[in-house]
Order: structure tokens, then C-alpha cells, then sequence
């Protein structure tokens, strides 16, 4: 009789679509990486939905987990360090970058890489839809993967370095000097002019030069697409990072989409 699998379940919420992934464990594969896309930006409530259909519609959601987690990507986070950090003081340190409600549940993430606080407003109704399926489970902010991930890949490289993110909106723009992140923002756009826009304003505000700063992209953007083609027409150096996964990332399932997928893969290391 073979021993049961020890199986890990991870879940990317954002309001415009919804990400699923099981590692398993014992084997040190991924056994399912699947994406829906959502055709506009779903409420708390429709996003709700969404998940339920797709998590009671499909099998490979009926076995056991030995962990679940839940990744919210939203824009409703900041970082604050740690040395500055007060519990009580959650709503006051979002509220001047994200419009926030009375009634939102407010958490926080530990950076232990950055000796900072993430804070941020998960979606109550998906927790507790998650705990009534799954039981115990732990949640954490996108960015907190995001960040955490990138900081463990440059732990030797001093170098100053830009890592953009692309979602589908949205993309995180993470800057890094002498092994420390000097900043860290999310930018929404609906264009390349946008996108090359929110880039190069970052650059000029941190003072980079665009001849000599190493540029690293993860995410949805590829080569032959027209966000690579105008950040490769502004900035020198850029590439595709190079992720370091814990499992076998050879998988049918995987394959070749070590950049695409960044966060969710590393939501289990």
C-alpha cells in the first residue's frame, strides 16, 4: 500500500483573476498550475463566487493538503519597518496610500529579509470560505512573497538592480542596492506607454542611470512582446530572471515558465 503524498496547496486572489498550484511534496513536483481569467475586475463578493465554482467543480481540489495558503495581490499594502511597527496603528499606516474602509479587515505580513512590516487588507469572505474547505490555512500579501523571493535571489549581488513584476493591471517595481530594497511600489497601467511611463519615473526619482542599471523582469511579459520591446528600447541591461525553486521545475506543468509564474511558485519556499 503506497504511503499517502504530502501535498501543498497555494491560491493567488486578485480581483482580476485567480491562481491555483499543488505541489506535491513527496515527489518534489507541481501537479497542477492553472490560471482563470477574469474578463473585468470582480467585487469581494464575485470573486467569491468564482472560487467556490472552480474549487467545487474540479477533483484535484478534493484530496488532502498538508498546508494551504492564500496570496492576496492587491494594491492595499505598505511597508512599514519594523522598528516604527504598532499593532494599533494598521488602518492610519494605509490610509495615505490606499483607499481603505471602516469595515476592512486590516493584517500584516513579517519581513524578517527586511526587517519591515507589510500591511494590508486580505478579503474576509475568501478566508473564511477557505478555512470551511480546507481548515487551518495561512495567508500572506503577494508582495511579501514577492519581495522576500528577491531579496534571497540577490543575498550575493550588491549590484543596484530594478525587478519588474507584470501582472495583468498591475506590476510591482523593486529596486535593490548593496543586498537592501530602497523601494518597492505597485503601478496599475493599461498601456505600454504606461507601463515604460511608471519605470523610467522611478528611475529618474532614485537617480539610476538607465546605461549601467541591471533591469530583471518576471511575471506576464515575454521577449517578443511589446512591454519587453519599449522597457529594452529605455534600459540597457534587461533580462528574465532566473528563479531558484525548492522542487523540480522540469515538470510538464512548469516548464518554461519559471518567470511567469514567480510568485505563486514561491509561495512555497
Amino acid at each position: 500500500m503506497k504511503p499517502n503524498s504530502i501535498k501543498a496547496l497555494s491560491i493567488q486572489i486578485s480581483l482580476n483573476g485567480l491562481s491555483f498550484c499543488i505541489l506535491n511534496r513527496s515527489t518534489n513536483t507541481i501537479e497542477l498550475l492553472k490560471h482563470v481569467h477574469l474578463e473585468k475586475k470582480a467585487t469581494p463578493f464575485e470573486l467569491l463566487n468564482n472560487l467556490k465554482v472552480i474549487i467545487e467543480s474540479n477533483s484535484d481540489f478534493e484530496q488532502n493538503f498538508d498546508s494551504v495558503v492564500c496570496i492576496y495581490q492587491n494594491e492595499l499594502s505598505c511597508l512599514v519597518p519594523k522598528d516604527l511597527f504598532d499593532e494599533n496603528n494598521l488602518a492610519d499606516y494605509l490610509k495615505f496610500n490606499a483607499k481603505i474602509l471602516k469595515t476592512d479587515y486590516i493584517s500584516y505580513d513579517t519581513l524578517p529579509a527586511n526587517e519591515s512590516m507589510n500591511v494590508y487588507v486580505p478579503l474576509v469572505n475568501i478566508n473564511n470560505y477557505i478555512f470551511d474547505t480546507f481548515g487551518s490555512f495561512d495567508y500572506k500579501h503577494s508582495s511579501t512573497v514577492l519581495i522576500e523571493s528577491v531579496l534571497q535571489l540577490n543575498t550575493n549581488d550588491s549590484a543596484t538592480k530594478m525587478h519588474i513584476n507584470v501582472n495583468t493591471s498591475t506590476f510591482e517595481i523593486i529596486c535593490l542596492k548593496d543586498h537592501k530594497l530602497v523601494f518597492y511600489n505597485t503601478f496599475d497601467y493599461s498601456t505600454k506607454e504606461d507601463f515604460i511611463y511608471y519605470i523610467l519615473f522611478t528611475v529618474e526619482q532614485l537617480n539610476l542611470n538607465t546605461e549601467t542599471l541591471k533591469t530583471v523582469l518576471s511575471g506576464r511579459i515575454e521577449k517578443d512582446d511589446e512591454l519587453f520591446t519599449i522597457v529594452y528600447k529605455y534600459i540597457r541591461f534587461v533580462d528574465f530572471i532566473i528563479p531558484n525553486y525548492s522542487f523540480n521545475n522540469d515538470t510538464k506543468e512548469t516548464k518554461d515558465t519559471g518567470h511567469n509564474n514567480f510568485i505563486i511558485l514561491n509561495s512555497f519556499n
